[in-house]
C-alpha cells in the first residue's frame, strides 16, 4: 500500500486526511504486524485514530489482532471513543474495511455482547481500567461468575489493548506487562499485545512519536497551505498564555471563582475551571453565580465531577447546552453567552472538550498538562490560563509526596518561555518536559502508587472462577489494577433499586440478593462514586430520616450483606463501606442533581434507573402479562420471576408476580420456542465450524472444538432434564430448549457433567482431554471443578460420578499448563460462542403441537 492509497482509505473511513504520524504508524509498524510498546503523542492530535490505523491494517491483511481493546483511565462524561468508532461503521464499506462490532463496558452504550458472539469477527471494545482489568483477571465487575472465563479469554487472546493516558495508571500498565510476560512464558498461542498511549510519559526510552517533519515546525508555518501537517503545527503552537496568581490557602477556591467571573463573565466565551475537591467546586460555583458582584445565571454554569451518577453524567453530552459549548460536535444547540464548566479531575482525560480560557488550582505536572490540553485544543484562538496557588502551604503536609509534587510542578511550569505570560503551548511544554531528567519528572508527577506484583500463583488463583468462597491466596484484584496510593481516599459506589425495599423478611430466603444482582447486574449508568468518608456523612443524614430502611452492601465478588441505614451509619464501623457498593431503596432518597446528598428526599428525582430499552421489570397482575406489557417485552426474554404471593392452580388465587426481562445476548439460555436436541446440536456444530474456519488455529485444535460441539449436550438426554424442559413426549422426542416464557426452574443437575459421563469412553486421540474439558466448561463450570451438589447424574452410578468429579480439576490444571490461562479460557469460549449463537438463532423450532 502506498502513502496515497493509505490517505485515501483513511479519509474515507474517518472523514479527514491523516496526519503524517498516522501514516508512519501504519507504514513502519502495523502493516508489518509490529505493535509499538509506547506511543507518545501530544494531546489533541487524534490519538484515538490508532483504531482507524488498526482497521486499515486488518483490511490489508496485516498480522494484527482481530480485537482492539481501548482502555481509558476513568469513566468520563460520554463514550466519545465509542461514538467515533461507531461512525466508522457507517463509512467502513466505502473505505474497504471489514465489518466489525463495537461494544463498551461503560457509559451510555450497554454491553450487548456482540464482541463475544463471533470471535472470528473484528471488534472494538471500549472500557475503563476497572472494567477491562477486572475481566482480564477473571474477576469481571458486574458480570456473572460463569461469564468471567469468556471475557478473560476474549480480552486476553487475539487482542490489541491500547492503554490511553497510561502514565495515569502505572499499576495497570505494569500489570499488563506482567500478563504479556506470563503469556510468553506459558507460550499462549495468540497472546495479548499492549500499546501505551500518553502525552506525558513517565519514563525515557525508545517510543513511537511524531515524525521529524511534525516536530520541526518552520518559522512560516502560519502561511503554509492547509495541508494535514499544518494542522499539526497549529495545534502544537496553540496559543496558551499562562499566568500565576496567589491567595491564602483557605481562599484559593474563592479566588479561582472570582477570577473566572471578573475576567470573563461579560466575554461571551467558554471558560473551563479546574479544582481538586468537591467542596472547592461548590465554592467556585457560588462565586460564579454571585449576582451581587456581577455573577452569571445558574444555567450558564455546569459541573463535571467524578461523583456524578453515570446517568446524569452521560446526559451532559446529549442534552446539556452549556456542555455543548465545549464539544467539537455538540448534540444539542449550544448555549449562547459566557458559559463555565467547573471540573474536578473527571474532566482531565478521556473527554474531547476545548475551552476558550481556563482558571485552575495548582496540581501535579501530569495533571496540569492534561488540563492545558483542554483549552484552545485545536489552536484556533488565543487562550489565557490562570493558575492560582496558595501563599501559605500547609506545614503539616510538608512531607506529603503529592504536595511536594505540586510545588515541583510549579517550578517546571515557570521554566516555560515568558514575555508577559508563559508560553504553555504543547510545543513549548514538550520542550520543557523532554529536558527533564527522570528524577525531575518523577518528582513533579503524581507520586507512584505502591505497585503489587502479579505473580503466576495469583494468576492461577484468579482463574479458579467456579470457587465462590474466599481463598487465602486469591486477593481482590482492585489493588493490582490501581496500586495502593495513600493520598487517594477509599471510595464507595452507590445505587438505588426497588428490590432492596421490596425483597425483605421471608422473601430474602427465597430470592437471594446475590442471585437478583446476577440476573439483573448493576450497570455504570446506575452508579455514582464518592469518597467513603463523604459517603458515610450522607448515610448518617439518611439514617436520621429513614433509620429502618434496608440497604445492601455488595463486594466485588457479588456477595451481599443485608443491613439497614441505621447500621450503615454506625460510627464504630464506618470503614465497612470502603471499596464497597451500597444499594439503597428509592424510599431512602439521597440523590440531588446527580450527586449524593443525604438530605434529599425520594421525590427529588427518579432514583431507580436500572430499566433501559434493553431490560425491563414489570409487575404482572396475577402473574399474567397485559397486552401492553407483552408488546413491551416482545423482543426480550424472562430472566427472573418473583412471586409476592405464591401462585396456585386457581387463577383467582394467584398473586402478583414481578417479572424481569432482558435483551437476548451472549449467554442467554432461553429460546423463544422449543428446539429439538438434534437441531440444536447440529446448529452448534455448524456455528463452531464457521467460527474456527476464520481463526489462526492449528487444524487439530479446530477439530477438537468441532468434536466438543458434537458431544456437548449429550447430558440433556435424561428424563430429569427433559422433565424440567416440559417435554411431554420424552423419550420419543428430545428437546434442547424449552421455549418457556415462565420463570426458570432451578437446574441442580448439570447436563455438562452428564455429557462427560456419556462420551468419556468414546473419545480417543491426542486432544481427548481438551475435548472433555471444553464440554465440561461450556457453561462456565469446571474451573476447576463441579461443586459437590452438582457432581451427579440421575441415570448413572454415583461411583462413576465421583471418579469424574475428581478428574475434572486435574484435567483443568493439566490443560491450563499446556495452553496458558488465557489460552484455555479462549478455547472454551469458542465453543460457548457457537452454542450461544445457535441458541439465539435456531435453524428450526418445534412446530406447534409436536411437543
Amino acid at each position: 500500500m502506498t502513502e496515497n492509497e493509505f490517505s485515501d482509505q483513511f479519509a474515507k473511513l474517518t472523514g479527514h486526511p491523516p496526519f503524517p504520524w498516522q501514516w508512519s504508524l501504519f507504514d513502519k509498524h502495523f502493516r508489518h504486524g509490529d505493535i509499538p510498546a509506547s506511543c507518545n503523542l501530544p494531546t489533541g492530535l487524534g490519538k484515538t485514530s490508532v483504531i482507524a490505523v488498526w482497521l486499515i491494517a486488518l483490511a490489508n491483511g496485516a498480522n494484527v489482532p482481530r480485537r482492539l481493546v481501548y482502555v481509558v483511565n476513568r469513566r468520563t462524561v460520554v463514550d466519545q471513543t465509542t461514538d467515533e468508532v461507531t461512525n466508522y461503521k457507517t463509512t467502513r464499506e466505502s473505505a474497504g474495511v471489514p465489518q466489525f462490532e463495537v461494544s463498551t463496558l461503560r457509559g451510555q452504550y450497554a454491553d450487548k455482547g456482540e464482541w463475544c458472539a463471533d470471535p472470528s469477527k473484528p471488534a472494538v471494545i471500549c472500557g475503563t481500567v476497572d472494567m477491562i482489568g477486572s475481566r482480564l483477571l477473571f474477576s469481571g465487575y458486574g458480570i456473572g461468575r460463569g461469564k468471567r472465563p469468556l471475557h478473560a479469554g476474549f480480552l486476553g487472546q487475539d487482542a490489541l489493548l491500547v492503554h490511553d493516558e497510561a502514565h495515569l495508571e502505572p499499576a495497570f500498565q505494569t500489570l499488563l506487562e506482567s500478563i504479556e510476560k506470563e503469556q510468553a512464558r506459558c507460550k499462549d498461542f495468540n497472546p495479548l499485545r499492549v500499546m501505551a498511549l500518553t502525552a506525558t510519559p513517565r519514563s525515557e526510552g525508545e517510543v513511537f512519536e511524531l515524525t521529524k517533519a511534525e516536530r520541526e515546525i518552520p518559522q512560516d508555518w502560519e502561511t503554509r497551505p492547509k495541508e494535514p501537517i499544518r494542522y499539526v503545527w497549529q495545534r502544537l503552537k496553540s496559543r496558551k498564555a499562562l499566568g500565576f496568581q496567589s491567595a491564602k490557602r483557605d481562599a484559593v477556591a474563592k479566588t479561582i471563582g472570582e477570577t473566572a467571573r471578573s475576567k470573563w463573565a461579560k466575554s461571551g466565551k467558554a471558560v473551563l475551571v479546574f479544582v481538586r475537591t468537591i467542596d472547592d467546586v461548590k465554592t467556585v460555583y457560588a462565586a460564579l453565580t454571585d449576582k451581587k458582584n456581577g455573577g452569571v445565571e445558574a444555567d450558564q454554569v455546569q459541573l463535571l465531577t467524578g461523583t456524578l451518577r453515570g446517568r446524569e453524567r452521560d446526559r451532559l453530552a446529549t442534552s446539556d447546552e452549556v456542555f455543548a459549548r465545549f464539544t467539537p460536535e455538540p448534540k444539542v444547540t449550544p448555549k449562547e453567552g459566557t458559559v463555565y464548566l467547573v471540573c474536578t479531575s473527571a474532566g482531565e482525560v478521556g473527554v474531547d472538550i476545548s475551552a476558550d480560557h481556563m482558571v485552575s488550582d495548582l496540581t501535579t505536572l501530569d495533571s496540569m498538562a492534561q488540563r492545558f490540553g483542554r483549552v484552545n485544543r485545536r489552536g484556533e484562538g488565543a487562550a489565557e490560563i490562570d493558575v492560582v496557588y496558595e501563599t501559605d502551604p500547609d506545614a503539616k503536609k510538608a512531607d506529603d509526596g503529592f504536595e511536594q509534587a505540586r510545588w515541583k510542578s510549579k517550578a517546571v511550569l515557570e521554566r516555560l518561555p515568558k514575555v508577559d505570560r508563559h508560553d504553555a503551548s504543547p510545543s513549548a511544554l514538550g520542550v520543557v518536559m523532554k529536558a527533564l531528567t527522570k528524577q525531575e519528572r518523577d518528582a513533579a508527577f503524581v507520586p507512584m502508587p505502591v505497585i503489587l506484583p502479579a505473580t503466576d500463583i495469583l494468576f492461577d488463583a484468579w482463574a479458579l472462577t467456579t470457587i465462590k468462597d474466599k481463598l487465602p491466596g486469591r486477593p481482590k484484584v482492585e489493588p493490582y489494577l490501581h496500586g495502593i496510593a495513600e493520598w487517594q481516599p477509599p471510595e464507595t459506589h452507590v445505587a438505588w433499586r426497588e428490590e432492596v425495599g421490596e425483597i425483605t423478611g421471608d422473601l430474602l430466603a427465597e430470592y437471594k440478593p446475590a442471585d437478583l444482582l446476577e440476573a439483573y447486574p448493576l450497570k455504570p449508568h446506575e452508579l455514582l462514586k464518592e469518597p467513603s468518608h463523604r459517603a458515610f456523612r450522607q448515610f448518617e443524614a439518611m439514617a436520621k430520616r429513614r433509620p429502618n430502611d434496608p440497604a445492601w452492601l455488595v463486594d466485588d465478588d457479588g456477595k451481599v450483606e443485608v443491613t439497614t441505614l441505621k447500621e450503615l451509619a454506625d460510627k464504630d464501623n464506618k470503614d465497612r463501606i470502603e471499596k464497597m457498593t451500597v444499594l439503597l431503596p428509592p424510599s431512602a432518597g439521597g440523590l440531588e442533581s446527580g450527586m449524593l446528598n443525604g438530605g434529599a428526599g425520594p421525590d427529588k428525582v427518579s432514583l431507580d434507573v436500572a430499566d433501559t430499552p434493553e431490560r425491563v421489570r414489570v409487575t404482572a397482575k396475577k402473574g399474567k402479562l397485559s397486552e401492553e406489557q407483552k408488546e413491551q417485552v416482545e423482543e426480550l426474554h424472562l430472566v427472573y420471576r418473583i412471586d409476592f404471593v405464591p401462585s396456585g392452580d386457581d387463577e383467582d388465587e394467584a398473586g402478583d408476580a414481578w417479572l424481569w426481562f432482558t435483551r437476548r445476548n451472549e449467554g442467554d439460555k432461553s429460546a423463544k420456542l422449543p428446539v429439538l436436541w438434534e437441531v440444536h446440536v447440529g446448529d452448534v456444530v455448524k456455528r463452531a465450524m464457521e467460527i474456527v474456519a476464520n481463526l489462526p488455529l492449528a487444524d487439530d485444535m479446530k477439530k477438537a472444538i468441532i468434536t466438543a460441539a458434537e458431544f456437548h449436550d449429550h447430558g440433556k438426554k435424561r428424563k430429569l432434564f427433559q422433565t424440567v424442559l416440559g417435554n411431554r413426549k420424552y423419550p420419543t422426542v428430545w428437546l434442547a430448549k424449552s421455549g418457556k416464557k415462565g420463570g426458570r426452574v432451578k437446574e441442580q443437575y448439570r447436563h455438562e457433567f452428564g455429557s462427560l459421563l456419556d462420551v468419556e469412553k468414546e473419545l480417543t486421540g491426542d486432544h481427548r482431554e481438551l475435548i472433555l474439558h471444553l464440554i465440561a466448561a461450556h457453561h462456565g463450570r469446571a474451573r476447576p471443578h463441579f461443586p459437590p451438589d452438582e457432581a451427579f447424574d440421575p441415570e448413572r452410578p454415583q461411583t462413576l460420578a465421583d471418579d469424574m468429579a475428581v478428574s475434572v480439576p486435574r484435567r483443568f490444571a493439566k490443560l491450563q499448563r499446556k495452553y496458558g490461562r488465557w489460552g484455555l479460557a479462549y478455547l472454551e469460549s469458542l465453543l460457548r460462542a457457537a452454542d450461544w449463537a445457535a441458541s439465539a438463532n435456531p435453524s428450526e423450532y418445534v412446530k406447534e403441537g409436536d411437543q
